[in-house]
């Protein structure tokens, strides 16, 4: 599931959207965060069922898919409480647009942890010490966020492909691991999700967001994470007409891989319908959604 990429989107609906949907509260002076009670906040993005550890790609625009990864990471850790892992190679120098409107307060900022591997090693490492910091730690991170795999892996030689698997294979585990802990401590926080993106060398098609070639990580990457969110810029006669904003079709999809590699658990999931929206970007960098 991609509950809280979906729950971004509901956030930064255009108005006229958010008037259409009654579980949505219209935004207030103040509402780059979710609006709404927050019992019904967390129950959107933690639902109660936490048997499951949910793991969403996000393919497309690297800079865009930036924006959303923060996006949902001072979500989590604002509107929830809940702590956040944000691994990136390179350093955090702002939040996205959207969130400046209404900055977050400190301490809620102090519940994401940033860190910056520079290597594939680095990464496995950083990652796998999760396993060891619950130990000390009371309550682990409900969610890990791992921007731009790309740079981590490289081409699309055979060891990338492995390289791929092992990442993919340990950040699944780990955040299977870390719900089981969370199960055990904080159940209300529980289950530990997992977002990474990644920028595939093979471009998309402009129907449904599937790869219209084989790109062989992307096909290893598919075998471990649940849900697709595809990012595809909209160069339609309405996107040209909408002047200075550019605008991007986003689908969410389900892989259709019948082992979930998070639980290792094999259960017959049918390829689910693409679930569509719609991205519009200001030239001041501000994000708005609406349903396609």
């Amino acid at each position: 599931m991609a509950d809280i990429l979906t729950s971004v989107f509901r956030t930064f609906m255009s108005q006229t959207d958010v008037n259409k949907d009654v579980t949505v509260s219209p935004h207030s002076a103040c509402s780059a965060l979710l609006p709404g009670d927050s019992s019904v906040i967390r129950s959107v993005l933690l639902p109660g069922d936490s048997s499951v550890s949910s793991s969403v790609l996000l393919l497309g625009d690297s800079s865009i898919s930036r924006s959303l990864l923060l996006l949902s990471a001072v979500m989590a850790a604002s509107e929830l409480g809940v702590r956040v892992v944000f691994f990136t190679q390179t350093q955090i120098q702002s939040l996205p647009v959207s969130l400046q409107k209404c900055v977050p307060s400190p301490e809620s900022l102090k519940k994401i942890k940033f860190s910056y591997p520079r290597t594939l090693g680095d990464l496995l490492q950083q990652v796998a010490g999760l396993h060891e910091s619950q130990n000390t730690s009371p309550t682990p991170p409900s969610l890990i966020i791992v921007d731009r795999l790309e740079g981590f892996l490289g081409g699309n030689h055979s060891e990338d492909q492995s390289s791929a698997a092992h990442l993919s294979a340990l950040l699944c585990d780990t955040s299977s691991f870390l719900t089981q802990i969370l199960k055990q401590r904080s159940p209300s926080y529980a289950p530990c999700r997992l977002i990474a993106s990644f920028r595939s060398d093979v471009d998309s098609e402009h129907a449904g967001g599937e790869s219209s070639a084989t790109d062989p990580i992307l096909d290893v990457l598919d075998r471990y994470f649940q849900m697709r969110c595809t990012l595809d810029r909209d160069r339609s006669y309405e996107a040209a007409a909408a002047g200075l904003k550019e605008l991007w079709n986003v689908y969410l999809s389900a892989t259709g891989i019948t082992e979930d590699a998070c639980t290792k658990e094999r259960e017959d999931r049918p390829a689910a319908a693409p679930k569509e929206w719609q991205l519009s970007i200001s030239p001041d960098g501000s994000m708005e959604f609406k349903m396609a």
